[in-house]
């Protein structure tokens, strides 16, 4: 029997760590992982869109994963999302993670060709025959991808052994519940309800908001578990605010994000690659208001 609880709990979402010159960052990316480790968080997300994967090459996908490894592995559960937009560099990523004694990888159906349902599994199942002794976790984003997760697709992938279930960043909290309901481990996706999703069945949270505030998110969860639903909410409710003033940005959120960690003594990851959007004047008082009231959660709730 494999041993589902080291999926459940608050995953945050790996950022690309980056040096002044646009490059990753090892040093960065080690320090990023350690940072994650001490809030005690259950384990990372790394090389998904917080990630910009889609934005790296293979061998920058690699080597964040080999340093998150080299710092963290064995400490955390980590998921190390391998998706390309074409099967050979996922293969290949998916068996560089194996080697490296990842918890699972993970992987959204191929992007702008819409493939057929079967295209879609044997895409899957061919990244997960490539790591043939690793969980396997479907990462449905349509909203992204361009093509969602149905119920008949999921039944078709449970039928591979690897596949343990599904990170789900769909928007209508009832796909929680249908994944689970047909005996998937689902990690709730939208950081905005976390609480509804652990509601609807989810084992935990995968976010890319939950690094810039991870004591918060650990809050909801030992509230859910607790069944203390009134307080879940109410910090549930501050984290949307506090996330749609990151948003109010004319940069990028994970610009506001790494600007946020940078400012409050997180370590210095360097900025978001082009084409998403920089900083830009006038952002700064919006990282700052993001702050206080990041700050101010945490002292209320925390």
């Amino acid at each position: 029997m494999r041993d589902l609880t080291k999926y459940q709990g608050i995953f945050p979402a790996f950022y690309a760590c980056y040096d002044r010159e646009g490059q990753v960052s090892p040093e960065a990316v080690r320090a990023l992982a350690r940072h994650l480790l001490d809030k005690g968080v259950k384990g990372l997300y790394v090389g998904g869109s917080s990630g910009e994967c889609i934005y790296q090459s293979v061998a920058e996908r690699k080597l964040t994963l080999e340093n998150v490894m080299a710092e963290v592995g064995g400490k955390m559960t980590i998921i190390a999302h391998v998706a390309c937009n074409n099967t050979a560099d996922s293969r290949e990523l998916a068996a560089h993670a194996e080697s490296l004694g990842v918890d699972a990888v993970a992987a959204i159906p191929p992007i702008y060709f819409h493939l057929p349902p079967a295209g879609i599994a044997k895409y899957w199942n061919d990244i997960s025959d490539a790591a043939p002794n690793t969980d396997f976790v479907i990462y449905n984003i349509p909203q992204l991808a361009g093509v969602a997760l149905t119920v008949p697709l999921l039944k078709e992938m449970l039928k591979n052994p690897r596949v343990v279930g599904v990170k789900n960043s769909s928007m209508p909290v009832q796909d929680v519940q249908m994944w689970h309901d047909e005996g998937a481990l689902v990690f709730n996706g939208p950081d905005e309800q976390l609480f509804s999703g652990l509601a609807a069945g989810a084992a935990g949270g995968i976010g890319g908001t939950y690094a810039a505030m991870p004591e918060l998110y650990l809050a909801i969860f030992r509230c859910f578990q607790a069944g203390d639903m009134a307080k879940g909410r109410e910090i549930q409710n501050a984290c949307c605010r506090i996330i749609y003033k990151m948003c109010s940005a004319q940069g990028n959120m994970y610009a506001v994000i790494k600007e946020i960690l940078r400012r409050t003594g997180g370590p210095d990851v360097g900025s978001v690659r082009l084409p998403l959007l920089p900083l830009a004047e006038g952002d700064s008082p919006i990282v700052d208001e993001s702050i206080r009231m990041i700050q101010s959660a945490v002292t209320q709730y925390c």
